[in-house]
């Protein structure tokens, strides 16, 4: 029984880490229809910030939940206005920008920060179940994923911000008919977005550590996850995770890590077969 249980929670944890890292693409890929290559970056951002902020003595749950979403989501903001602004509608153009992004925020943070793994502690202690042992950190992991799921769904859904924002990114011109700036919008939209991948990165760090080319390991599980998600962005990266993570852990208990990863991909492949549209395509096209 006390093996069950651990093993249960270790699949609901797989399933909340494969869900924060792929919140913020599921803002700006899912919403704004913007490849974004340095979705990875962004999350490295946001580990090294709550690191080096922790390091100069910030207290760690401030480093995680402020400091690191506020400084990645302020970049955003500035990529936004400097680069992607001018690409909205060109998806090859965006792809190859922030690819260009991609390895230049990599080379920087290898030049400043070195080529090492920099971490810090968990700010939680030890879970024991029976003769087993695993972090508690690990579900206040999860239950971070979901309250954010949650919250950005009550957002887009019953604020009226977030119909605007649902709005512009639906129909920009007649958005813009109806008083609505979508020069704005899109800004604050992608800012969010970065500012969660930050947060994420930021969470993570107690578990995975950071290190300049970190972001690599989990941009492709992030636009898997929010293409089989499907036509709404939040519902459909939120089941998806689900879906898929519960195959990746499964696979990471029963075989290795390596076959979890490729049974996550032929399980996104499968689903898409089936699904072309997502797992929301066909029954929540345009909802959160």
């Amino acid at each position: 029984m006390d093996y069950l249980i651990v093993t249960l929670l270790q699949l609901l944890t797989t399933i909340g880490n494969l869900a924060l890292i792929s919140l913020g693409l599921a803002v700006i890929f899912g919403m704004m229809r913007v490849i974004n290559l340095a979705h990875g970056e962004f999350i490295m951002l946001g580990g090294f910030t709550a690191v080096f902020a922790t390091q100069a003595g910030v207290n760690i749950w401030i480093s995680m939940l402020v400091i690191a979403p506020v400084a990645v989501g302020l970049l955003g903001l500035v990529i936004e206005r400097l680069v992607i602004r001018h690409l909205y509608g060109r998806m090859i153009d965006t792809m190859l920008a922030t690819w260009g992004l991609s390895l230049l925020l990599i080379g920087l943070a290898t030049t400043f920060f070195g080529n090492r793994v920099v971490g810090i502690a968990a700010p939680t202690g030890g879970l024991r179940i029976g003769e087993y042992a695993m972090g508690s950190y690990d579900l206040v992991l999860l239950a971070i994923a979901v309250a954010l799921y949650a919250g950005a769904a009550v957002f887009l859904m019953r604020t009226r911000a977030g119909l605007k924002a649902r709005a512009t990114m639906q129909n920009r011109e007649m958005a813009a008919g109806l008083g609505i700036e979508p020069a704005r919008v899109y800004a604050v939209t992608f800012s969010v977005g970065a500012a969660l991948s930050g947060l994420a990165g930021a969470l993570l760090a107690p578990v995975s550590g950071v290190l300049p080319t970190m972001g690599v390991a989990y941009v492709a599980k992030a636009f898997i996850t929010v293409i089989t998600g499907g036509a709404s962005p939040i519902l459909g990266a939120g089941l998806a995770s689900g879906l898929l993570g519960t195959i990746n852990a499964a696979m990471n208990i029963l075989a290795s890590p390596v076959i979890g990863d490729i049974a996550l991909l032929l399980a996104a492949t499968i689903f898409l077969r089936l699904l072309p549209t997502g797992i929301t395509g066909r029954f929540f096209k345009g909802k959160a």
